[in-house]
């Protein structure tokens, strides 16, 4: 099965470059199954179901977040009936929505998606590695789906690399999300399972992690913050990461980085 999971779309730049860009990339990869982290999709703070509906006509099957899931209040009206978009698996029992879902893909084949979220410098949420684990336990790679894939939104290089090593052997692959910066770790752990600390960002890179560079700056530089953050809006580089997975183990073969579009060096995958 051949995955791709792409890094946060923040705002206007990140969905256009997805709608330019991901097209060619589905037919290039062969892909059978796209996921991306839609949270800063909507302006820079989470997301509307006119900008879901966007994304998934550029081909994104399943849409997961982050700690701005909830910033378009607008989303608590829908999410408990869309099935593909999910949101923190660890936050407390009876939140709107759902964090993990069992997807079948273009090719007849099924894929568990989790959507984590750290504790580390982030919100005080339930333990999400006690949260993943019960949904490995109740839905077990090739026992009860083909592939399976984490997203660990989370803001400590080590909290996500932690959640890399405590899924391997159990998983397809574990991505980190939420820095908006592509990591250059992209590799296959020692069991299996394929990883990357963060897949960076659909953005504009002369920005400051995708927001215009003038209101971050004054925050830094004067402690003097002058307004709202909003999505620098130059030519964005669609940031993911590529994972091939074993039909028979469900396991990972290959896991790379994958960036095209705008300023950053480009990276894709032979196939």
């Amino acid at each position: 099965m051949r995955i791709l999971f792409i890094g946060d779309v923040i705002g206007k730049p990140g969905r256009d470059v997805l709608a330019a860009e991901l097209p060619q990339l589905r037919e290039r990869l062969n892909l059978d199954f796209v996921i991306a982290n839609g949270e800063n999709a909507a302006g820079g703070f989470g997301i509307t179901r006119n900008v879901a509906n966007e994304l998934f006509a550029t081909g994104v099957d399943v849409l997961t977040s982050g700690n701005h899931w909830m910033d378009q209040r607008e989303i608590l009206t829908f999410i408990d009936s869309e099935e593909h978009i999910l949101r923190p698996l660890n936050y407390p029992r009876g939140t709107p929505g759902r964090g993990a879902n069992l997807y079948q893909t273009r090719n007849g084949g099924s894929i568990l998606v989790i959507n984590a979220m750290g504790r580390v410098h982030m919100d005080p949420l339930d333990d999400p590695f006690a949260a993943v684990d019960a949904e490995l336990a109740a839905c077990p790679l090739r026992e009860a789906a083909d592939a399976i894939l984490v997203d660990i939104h989370a803001e400590a290089t080590s909290e996500k690399m932690a959640m890399g090593q405590f899924c391997d052997g159990r998983v397809s692959c574990v991505v980190g999300s939420h820095s908006h910066i592509p990591t250059a770790d992209a590799q296959v752990l020692p069991n299996g399972t394929g990883y990357q600390t963060d897949a960076g960002a659909c953005a504009d890179y002369d920005s400051v992690i995708g927001m215009d560079k003038f209101e971050p700056l004054q925050r830094f530089t004067k402690k003097m913050p002058t307004g709202r953050m909003t999505p620098a809006t130059g030519p964005a580089t669609l940031c993911g990461v590529f994972v091939e997975t074993d039909r028979l183990t469900g396991l990972a073969l290959r896991c790379e980085p994958v960036r095209v579009g705008g300023r950053l060096i480009q990276a894709i995958p032979f196939v």
